[in-house]
């Protein structure tokens, strides 16, 4: 059975990985999908459960994990968070190719699956430009700030490791950057959209002979 290949995204915090994925969905608005997490924390204002996280209690999320049911998880302010095979599959089950953001735990974890997902990992022209970049945000403390930049250190670190990632794209220039990114991904792109156009093809050529 066909099943259209998910694509992970890793990257420290303010690299620029939702610019390069919204691209992505502007050229090829049918061909990607998001997965719906799930997460122990309470919703906040606003939220819905299945569209923006699958809220759960602890002890079932737990449960689910024991039973192999999640494809990646981890904690974070005492809250788990993960991605659930199901998720995936409904994403693959529309004909999209999945896209997750995952931290470097998680495609640790991802690897052990049979996804067989391609690995792209987005990091910052320097740990400098990368500091500039979330000074800029005006999100950060002085805490905040120092924290994201010692996780993107490791992150980095292990990013560049030989055979951790199917590509690594310096984000220094947007275009650069997205287009090493898009030619990356044609090839995926080229045989899910074939796919679909025969699938299609069958179906209507099958309705044709009732």
């Amino acid at each position: 059975m066909y099943r259209p290949v998910p694509v992970v995204f890793c990257g420290p915090s303010g690299v620029g990985k939702s610019t390069l994925v919204k691209r992505l969905q502007l050229e090829f608005p049918t061909t990607f999908g998001f997965s719906v997490s799930h997460t122990t924390r309470k919703p906040r204002l606003g939220e819905v459960s299945g569209i923006d996280y699958h809220f759960v209690s602890r002890e079932d999320m737990l449960k689910a994990i024991n039973s192999g049911e999640f494809i990646e998880y981890a904690e974070f302010s005492g809250n788990l968070y993960g991605t659930s095979k199901k998720a995936v599959e409904d994403v693959q089950s529309k004909g999209k190719m999945c896209i997750l953001d995952i931290d470097v735990q998680g495609v640790k974890q991802i690897k052990l699956t049979d996804l067989s997902p391609r690995l792209i990992f987005i990091q910052p022209p320097t740990l400098d430009s990368l500091r500039t970049r979330l000074v800029n945000r005006g999100t950060e403390t002085a805490e905040s700030l120092q924290k994201r930049l010692s996780v993107a250190e490791a992150e980095m670190a292990y990013g560049v490791g030989h055979g951790n990632f199917d590509l690594i794209i310096i984000n220094d220039v947007i275009e650069v950057a997205y287009s090493k990114l898009r030619d990356f991904l044609l090839p995926d792109i080229t045989s899910l959209q074939e796919f679909l156009k025969k699938k299609a093809a069958t179906e209507t050529g099958s309705g044709d002979r009732n």
